[in-house]
């Protein structure tokens, strides 16, 4: 049931039905029996919502939205606006105010892609200082240089702390797809697909989806510039690395030795490979979440 009411209270949030949710938000708080960390969450979450949001009334009890169409709507909602919402400056503000603030990071992603339609000089300005001067999470990051780059903003932009690291990007050259990343980045993914398929048909797909994960932290960073060499033992040092990562993920054991056998890892470039390895899992300490692919 806790799974249920989570996606319930997504729903409610995605379709700006702030009223709804601080009523669906207490009767979470006033249940017993679920993990602190869950209380802690919502209390958040509305406290939150009481200070960004305090004309929405209440509405009343929570009651379920059941009905297909009623959940079209409201995804439709989530995902787009018509072009007078798109130049509403309440609106606006509104957006910008959810990804800056916005206590979840799946809603601060979700309102990055909305920010990408608003017709605001506005939202170029906050985009841009934002980026440049705020510690934020590495998968905000890269979602907000791909807005940039859709809205058409160009030049160089310069990310203080970009997983540790200070960093000037070329914002016209954030990739929007797998396809647009350099010709090596791709080669690692397909050398671990080609591989990945005789063994196991389903982790092909998998490896693309953690590789993507794992790009929009790594992207700009040195470790991203490291594997951007297309001699082929560095492709080989990234794809063994990727792969070790994929099997931890899906499995939770991997045999070290036998894939360092199979990508052709000498002792001479096992540092190099070691290094891929500390670089993937650095990404996974820093956690992944799934809701900000390229």
């Amino acid at each position: 049931m806790l799974d249920h009411y989570q996606i319930q209270l997504t729903r409610l949030l995605e379709a700006e039905q702030f009223g709804e949710a601080k009523q669906l938000l207490r009767f979470l708080l006033n249940c017993q029996g679920e993990e602190e960390h869950h209380y802690e969450e919502w209390r958040n979450l509305l406290a939150w919502i009481e200070v960004a949001f305090p004309d929405k009334g209440d509405g009343g009890p929570y009651i379920e939205e059941a009905e297909d169409e009623d959940e079209r709507l409201m995804r439709e909602r989530a995902l787009g606006s018509s072009q007078a919402d798109n130049t509403d400056e309440d609106y606006v503000r509104q957006v910008l105010h959810i990804m800056q603030h916005h206590p979840v990071l799946e809603q601060q992603l979700l309102a990055l892609e909305r920010a990408v339609y608003l017709r605001s000089e506005e939202v170029d300005r906050t985009l841009l200082e934002w980026l440049s001067h705020e510690p934020l999470h590495p998968a905000i990051q890269f979602k907000a240089l791909q807005c940039l780059r859709r809205r058409g903003v160009s030049g160089r932009i310069h990310i203080a702390d970009r997983v540790g690291e200070s960093v000037e990007l070329d914002i016209e050259s954030t990739p929007l797809a797998m396809e647009e990343f350099p010709e090596a980045v791709v080669a690692i993914l397909e050398r671990v697909e080609q591989i990945t398929e005789v063994s196991d048909p389903t982790l092909p797909h998998f490896a693309r989806e953690l590789w993507k994960e794992y790009l929009q932290f790594l992207y700009g960073t040195s470790d991203y510039n490291r594997m951007l060499d297309p001699d082929e033992a560095v492709v080989d040092s990234w794809a063994a690395a990727l792969h070790m990562n994929l099997l931890l993920v899906a499995y939770g054991s991997a045999d070290d030795e036998a894939i360092r056998d199979t990508y052709g890892i000498p002792e001479s470039l096992r540092f190099r490979y070691e290094q891929a390895c500390r670089a993937l899992r650095r990404v996974g300490i820093t956690g992944i979440d799934p809701s900000g692919q390229p």
